[in-house]
């Protein structure tokens, strides 16, 4: 199983939203890194959603009900998505600000290369992020 953190714009859907249609493809990916990285998405995967825009935090895990495949909207079969499913919201979103302040995480993709909307997430930033969630 892997993690990853699959970002969204909130005015246009945000977990909120998944939470209410309880599972959704997950597309509008274009970028060709964050594309190389919803590829290797697997089902049974996990991922952490993150508000973009004004909000800029981690607010959610969802679970991955549908490995990455071809979007069906499109006849390009470059444009990958996947399926996912709200699993729970964090007790708290963990902020943008909150993880730049986090030494442990100084490093991850988040921070380094803001514009990619899939990143992938090690074992150490996930438990990282669930302990600045619990505070």
């Amino acid at each position: 199983m892997a993690i990853w953190l699959l970002k969204t714009e909130p005015s246009t859907y945000s977990y909120a939203d998944l939470e209410r249609d309880g599972e959704t493809m997950w597309d509008g990916v274009t970028n060709n890194l964050a594309l190389k990285n919803l590829r290797r998405i697997e089902k049974g995967d996990l991922a952490l959603i993150y508000h973009t825009g004004d909000e800029k935090q981690i607010v959610g895990i969802a679970e991955v009900v549908r490995g990455n495949y071809v979007n069906p909207e499109f006849e390009n079969e470059k444009l990958a998505v996947c399926d996912v499913k709200a699993k729970r919201k964090l007790p708290s979103p963990v902020t943008l600000s909150q993880i730049k302040a986090t030494p442990e995480l100084v490093d991850w993709d988040l921070v380094k290369n803001s514009r990619l909307s899939v990143v992938p997430v090690s074992e150490a930033q996930w438990k990282m992020v669930q302990t600045l969630s619990e505070r």
